[in-house]
């Protein structure tokens, strides 16, 4: 019998949005879980002198039974190291610096044949800066592709905002990333099981953890022209041809895999009785027939892109090519 796979959560965010706060909380609540925590150098991420003692050692347990890695080498091989601990662990958690783009982090479990045998990416976890979000996402990049990869996005700070700067910090989210699940934090004080084990990239439970992926929505419409990264929705109803569709996907991640930074189907196939569901982050993607369709249930194919400089019409003229 196969080994269950451990679960990897990806913890994102812009310089001070509250990352560290979340990973203190892991490393010393009395969860009863194990968790492995994997952190980049401990002077960029500053996790408090009493929590993490100047070490050499790139793993060391922590006194609620976690462990603490920090990634001076190569990531496959500090995952590796785990793996072959004797301790299990209920999940591990990777935090990127608040300058990082966190796609390479979460393409190594597309990517590499070991660790996908014996992990599985769970769910990316974007913490915000509530104050300061909205000037952030107009001079950095990297806070924006942030918050387009999340999962979930803890809103942080929220105790220091008035409800109107909530609600414009919300629609800015909601206008790069209209699908991530968001939570209003200070502190980032949020019940653990609400952000880990999620199983967000489980290609079976795309729909059951965004219920907006089937709804109609204007949000392919709403953006303004000089905003970086935007989100584009397509809805198709009827069958596509697969012998079109795959080609004509290849090719866009071919020629913008760069600039997509997540995708996320649900697709209806001629002469397949089952619901296809893609999934793919940069220019890795996957997917697999996921269910039968139900009797009554309508075939129809949705298609969403979250990316950089897309072109909406080239994008949605090449997807009803694959109409049949």
């Amino acid at each position: 019998m196969s080994q269950e796979k451990t679960p990897v959560t990806v913890l994102t965010g812009y310089l001070g949005a509250g990352k560290t706060t979340l990973l203190n909380r892991i490393l010393t609540e009395n969860h009863g879980k194990k968790y492995a925590v994997i952190v980049n150098e401990f002077g960029e991420i500053g996790i408090d002198n009493d929590l993490v003692v100047e070490t050499d050692e790139e793993i060391f347990e922590m006194n609620n039974g976690c462990v603490c890695c920090t990634v001076r080498g190569d990531l496959i091989r500090i995952l590796n190291g785990l793996m072959k601990r004797k301790t299990r662990f209920d999940g591990i958690l990777i935090e990127t610096t608040g300058l990082a783009d966190p796609a390479p982090v979460a393409q190594t479990f597309f990517m590499d044949d070991d660790i996908r045998a014996k992990t599985k990416l769970d769910c990316i976890i974007t913490a915000a800066d509530g104050k300061h979000l909205v000037e952030e996402l107009k001079k950095a990049p990297e806070a924006k592709t942030q918050i387009a990869f999340g999962d979930i996005i803890l809103l942080n700070k929220t105790d220091l905002m008035k409800r109107d700067e909530i609600s414009s910090v919300e629609k800015a989210i909601q206008k790069i990333n209209p699908y991530a699940r968001l939570y209003h934090t200070v502190k980032s004080n949020i019940g653990l099981e609400k952000i880990l084990d999620q199983k967000a990239f489980d290609l079976d439970r795309i729909i059951e953890l965004e219920p907006h992926f089937l709804k109609e929505n204007d949000h392919a419409h709403h953006h303004d022209h000089d905003d970086e990264v935007e989100s584009f929705a397509f809805h198709l109803a009827g069958n596509l041809k697969p012998q079109i569709f795959f080609p004509w996907m290849n090719s866009i991640i071919e020629t913008l895999g760069p600039d997509i930074l997540r995708t996320k189907g649900i697709l209806s196939f001629e002469n397949d009785a089952e619901r296809y569901v893609l999934q793919g982050v940069h220019m890795m993607i996957e997917g697999e027939s996921q269910r039968p369709w139900r009797e009554g249930e309508k075939r129809e194919s949705r298609l969403v892109f979250i990316g950089r400089n897309l072109n909406k019409q080239e994008l949605e003229t090449g997807f009803k090519a694959c109409l049949v």
